[in-house]
């Protein structure tokens, strides 16, 4: 198991990659270059500089998050090919700089949705929330909410310049069902699977956040069914798995232990975004918030989950996902450093006790 953080890139983030290098634990980052337009091919040259950085601060790259796919490709539109060629090109060129493990979702629109970017908790810290009734109908009111709770930073899945076009975006899904958005999922994994299988690279899909369907958009990655299918659609070890677990648990009727431990065995799961959510009214609903990494702090148990992944041989890559804003720090919603940087010293803190126990 390799602890890693992610990085959005210096002219990104206020967090340094000095101060990452300080967190026990931490093996590397996961990074990505926010300004390379969905589509475009990303440039060796660009690869290099940020491979540097991280090298340079004594950390390694082999996590990307994420090259994300262009809506064409998901709407299955004839232009999907090019996109799909420049998807490979930009595996063989981050291949060539030690890149390892590609996370990507297959999300229409909106890569997640939650709908309170600065949710209040009793110790005064804030957090990421979702409240069913609290979304509204209208995507539009969601653009402006979340506009007005990043500060100066972009929210990832929610670049401005993609979703100015969100009137287009929603025509072009009218006719997608999800079988549809199956077939162009299948499509799209047999034109850069083989890539990948060239050039020592895996693919790893992040799950549907939420796992359930809004705004009338297809879901594909819902539940242990979908994944099930995922693996044989393309059967190939290439072909992967982001657990999250958090967006997994999301819908409490998924398992999520049993979910790791089966996919861990399978040789599926290559990237865990490892997060804590607290149901609101268990039982009830759906509706959570994101809590401390902490098992006392939210709704799932995170030794489990760890061990989960521990007992059937993970080898892969894992992160702290998302964080409260603590100690006064402000930033991008979820990606605070304090709070992360807490969950990798308890994630990491929990594997050593089942390496021990273990021994």
């Amino acid at each position: 198991m390799k602890m890693t953080f992610r990085w959005y890139g210096a002219g990104e983030e206020k967090i340094t990659l000095q101060e990452i290098r300080q967190i026990p634990g931490v093996s590397g980052i996961v990074g990505c270059l926010m300004d390379v337009p969905v589509g475009e091919v990303w440039l060796r040259e660009r690869i290099a500089a940020l491979v540097d950085q991280a090298h340079a601060a004594g950390l390694e790259l082999e996590v990307i998050e994420s090259v994300n796919v262009h809506d064409d490709i998901k709407a299955g539109l004839p232009t999907r090919d090019r996109y799909i060629e420049n998807y490979c090109q930009t595996i063989r060129n981050l291949a060539d700089f030690g890149v390892k493990v590609i996370c990507y979702n297959f999300m229409p629109v909106f890569d997640w949705v939650k709908s309170d970017l600065d949710y209040v908790l009793p110790d005064g810290s804030s957090t990421l929330a979702f409240e069913e009734a609290d979304v509204p109908e209208d995507p539009n009111v969601l653009l402006d909410r979340y506009a007005k709770g990043t500060g100066d930073f972009v929210l990832p899945g929610w670049e401005p310049e993609r979703l100015a076009q969100i009137r287009h975006l929603f025509d072009i899904y009218a006719d997608v069902d999800e079988e549809t958005l199956r077939q162009n999922l299948v499509y799209f994994l047999e034109g850069v699977i083989p890539t990948c299988e060239e050039c020592g690279v895996k693919m790893a899909i992040h799950p549907d956040d939420p796992p359930y369907s809004l705004f009338g958009l297809p879901r594909i990655i819902k539940n242990r069914e979908d994944l099930d299918w995922l693996c044989r659609a393309v059967d190939s070890p290439a072909n992967g798995i982001t657990l999250c677990t958090g967006s997994i648990a999301e819908d409490p009727a998924n398992d999520v232990y049993a979910i790791l431990a089966e996919f861990t065995r399978r040789g599926r799961i290559h990237f865990v975004h490892a997060r804590n959510i607290r149901y609101l009214e268990p039982g009830k609903n759906r509706d959570f918030y994101e809590a401390g990494h902490w098992t006392g702090a939210g709704s799932l148990d995170m030794f489990r989950i760890m061990a989960a992944l521990h007992d059937n041989g993970f080898e892969g890559y894992i992160r702290p996902d998302h964080g409260r804003m603590i100690w006064g720090e402000t930033g991008r919603a979820g990606y605070g450093l304090y709070d992360r940087a807490l969950g990798c010293a308890y994630l990491n803190g929990l594997w050593e006790a089942l390496e021990k126990r273990s021994a």
